[in-house]
């Protein structure tokens, strides 16, 4: 069934590429992104450009997950366009790489509005809509990093990253009853072919960053870079991210999984969510509250 589906931060890596891929399979899909009109316009105009050489439905939309009014914009236009939302991917977000006491309070913050804060401004717009219609799906994008394997330098993210994981699992129990399914996608560290290790941020605090390369932890940097690319297969694809996303959506209402691993690398996230989520299913089925654990009409296998 064709679904009308919003994705954020959809101008590169995996937003841009799974906006694409739900296009391709028949699927309405609004690739927001911030600042259309300024630094991405060259991504709209690559998406409109892709729309019109694919021949498939894929709309661009401003939204600035920082920003609730802008937010509370790009639902509504979409709504007034196609007259529903299926399905919201949540998928905004941003790295940084380098040494925890060198990022700056202010920078942990802004890491935490962007990955975490961000959801709950599209959340806030989205789901009184989704809750009038008794049906839907929230799609978290999430990260292995918050169960995982747990490199150094990458402390804020990691941090931002457990936050908005345990956000969506709080969610997924509290809209079961609306209708509304979640599924945690659950990508590992993919160190070519998203430009997120590219394009991720560095501390603020320029002397103690120094510090840390001119002192013990010299040549750390570079190890850990190497290391995590050396642990990734050859023909590791990012698109596999995108395909995974494809295939869950496709499934039909009620039986997509709640959570769906794309690890190349292994790093142990699935292992540790296996035991998580189960002690989850357990605990709400002792406390009289099993049938949160599937959307309402659904039973729990």
């Amino acid at each position: 069934m064709k679904q009308v589906i919003l994705v954020t931060g959809a101008s590169s890596g995996f937003g841009a590429m799974s906006a694409r891929a739900l296009a391709d399979a028949g699927h309405i899909v609004y690739a927001s992104m911030r600042d259309t009109a300024g630094r991405n316009a060259p991504q709209v105009a690559a998406a409109r450009d892709y729309a019109a050489q694919h021949h498939v439905q894929l709309h661009t939309a401003e939204l600035d997950v920082q920003l609730q009014a802008s937010a509370d914009a790009a639902i509504a236009q979409i709504i007034a366009e196609q007259g529903r939302i299926d399905v919201v991917m949540h998928n905004a977000g941003h790295m940084v790489f380098g040494p925890a006491e060198a990022f700056t309070p202010e920078q942990y913050a802004q890491l935490y509005d962007v990955n975490v804060l961000g959801t709950q401004r599209v959340n806030r717009a989205v789901l009184p809509h989704l809750r009038e219609r008794g049906k839907g799906m929230l799609l978290w994008v999430g990260s292995s990093s918050h169960r995982g394997g747990t490199p150094p330098y990458l402390a804020p993210y990691f941090a931002a990253k457990a936050a908005m994981d345990a956000l969506a699992v709080s969610y997924a129990g509290e809209l079961a009853r609306w209708g509304i399914e979640t599924t945690i996608v659950v990508p590992g560290a993919f160190t070519k072919g998203t430009h997120h290790f590219l394009h991720a941020a560095s501390p603020a605090d320029k002397e103690r960053h120094t510090a840390y390369d001119n002192g013990a932890n010299h040549g750390l940097a570079d190890e850990i870079l190497k290391n995590l690319a050396a642990c990734e297969p050859a023909d590791a694809d990012p698109q596999s991210v995108a395909k995974a996303i494809v295939d869950v959506v496709n499934l039909p209402f009620g039986r997509r999984p709640f959570r769906v691993h794309v690890d190349p690398a292994s790093d142990g996230c699935e292992v540790v969510n296996a035991v998580a989520d189960r002690i989850r299913a357990e605990f709400l089925r002792r406390i009289q509250l099993g049938d949160l654990l599937s959307p309402r009409g659904q039973q729990t296998t």
